[in-house]
């Protein structure tokens, strides 16, 4: 990442809507593993080292995680930006950190048994447990789980049979982003991205993922009530024909689909694209960089992400893996890589710890009723979970769907 989103970068975008909220992305070359090393540097939001005394085991030198651009910083990418490096001095846990562009990206090398830890969106966690790639946290190592957000702890994503397989990270919406000097009137839906007669034809920009197909539920379930949309991510037949061919028309005046924040927050920047969804984290880069945009959460509502760290099956090295788990979701760690990422964090004490002290009250972070409007990434399964029965369409349905969509 080509910032260290001081606050001032982020109370900037903010400024621009009140009612923006999200996150994703980092580093010159984001797909590239990247091997984090022990730097003098300080941490963002003050000491870190005391979160691993906790776990007191013996760690194996070394953990590979996979994770989302941001949420790992160690120093090496901007000196100024640094939650991990301490505590790679204190735990002798050396950290080697994969950077994961799309869930569909995690969950394929989670099963290749090579790393240790993820940060998974919802719509990766549930394959993970149900193939048995990751393991039920043994709460007693990961003592800083006790103070995260009750309402995000043993939710569908991050647990199984009652039993918790993750620790949540944080939180955030998919948001649309706009460049003010071309978009003239703020949009406050997201029918302007599928408009077919769209002004910013060839401008316009979406998600590269399947998982996208619910962004057309969640603009359809108020367009077209008479659907019955109820759940974007539970689609049956008729439901998700309708959001497929919405997509398709939409591809008509799609200039760039975009998978890796960098590209995205570039195009803004450059002005190639002045419309279309997004990250918190790209609209604070872009404003960091003086670019024209803003962000705002449209009225129908908007997919979102509600983030897990979760340990593999396959882990060569456990306890750093722990140790690491515990760090990162501790108060000053889920403070500082919240802020820098763009979401609201996990840790209920992390909100004390911000630079900005209003953090936590403008990313919403104990405001249920605003994110009873976000629907977190979700595993799209056969079982509608009402009495329509097993009749939804499955991820692998929405993959073939979306293969046909792009062409």
């Amino acid at each position: 990442m080509r910032r260290a989103l001081q606050t001032a970068a982020l109370v900037g975008v903010l400024a621009l809507t009140a009612t923006a909220c999200s996150s994703d992305k980092k580093a010159s070359n984001p797909t590239a593993t990247t091997t984090v090393t022990n730097s003098t540097t300080t941490a963002k939001s003050g000491d870190t080292t005391t979160s691993s005394a906790a776990v007191d085991v013996k760690g194996e030198g070394a953990v590979n995680v996979v994770a989302w651009a941001g949420y790992v910083e160690n120093g090496a990418n901007d000196p100024k930006v640094d939650w991990m490096s301490a505590w790679e001095k204190d735990t002798g846990c050396k950290l080697n950190v994969k950077v994961g562009n799309t869930s569909d990206e995690m969950v394929q090398l989670m099963q290749t048994g090579d790393y240790d830890v993820v940060s998974a969106s919802g719509d990766a966690t549930q394959r993970l447990m149900a193939g048995g790639d990751v393991i039920e946290l043994d709460l007693t190592k990961v003592p800083n789980y006790a103070d995260i957000f009750a309402d995000l702890k043993l939710k569908p994503w991050n647990s199984k049979d009652g039993k918790p397989y993750g620790a949540p990270q944080g939180r955030g919406a998919n948001l649309l982003m706009y460049n003010t000097d071309v978009v003239k009137t703020a949009p406050d839906s997201w029918g302007v991205v599928f408009d077919a007669s769209s002004p910013y034809k060839g401008k316009v920009t979406a998600y590269d993922a399947p998982i996208y197909i619910a962004d057309a539920a969640v603009y359809l379930k108020t367009a077209k009530p008479e659907l019955k949309i109820t759940n974007p991510y539970e689609l049956d037949d008729k439901q998700f024909t309708a959001a497929v061919a919405l997509l398709k028309v939409q591809k008509t005046i799609v200039g760039e689909y975009w998978a890796e924040y960098a590209k995205s927050q570039s195009a803004f920047e450059q002005g190639s694209i002045v419309l279309g969804t997004t990250w918190q984290v790209i609209a604070n880069g872009a404003v960091a960089n003086k670019a024209p945009v803003a962000v705002t959460l449209p009225k129908e509502g908007a997919t979102g992400w509600s983030d897990t760290w979760m340990i593999s099956s396959k882990s060569k090295h456990p306890n750093c893996a722990y140790k690491f788990v515990n760090h990162i979701v501790s108060p000053q760690a889920n403070a500082a890589n919240s802020e820098y990422f763009g979401e609201a964090p996990a840790n209920a004490k992390a909100c004390d710890l911000t630079s900005d002290k209003e953090f936590c009250k403008t990313f919403h972070a104990s405001d249920e009723s605003y994110f009873k409007n976000v629907y977190y990434w979700t595993t799209p399964v056969a079982d509608c979970g009402d009495d329509r029965g097993k009749v939804c369409k499955t991820f692998d349905d929405w993959t073939k769907a979306w293969t046909e969509i792009k062409g």
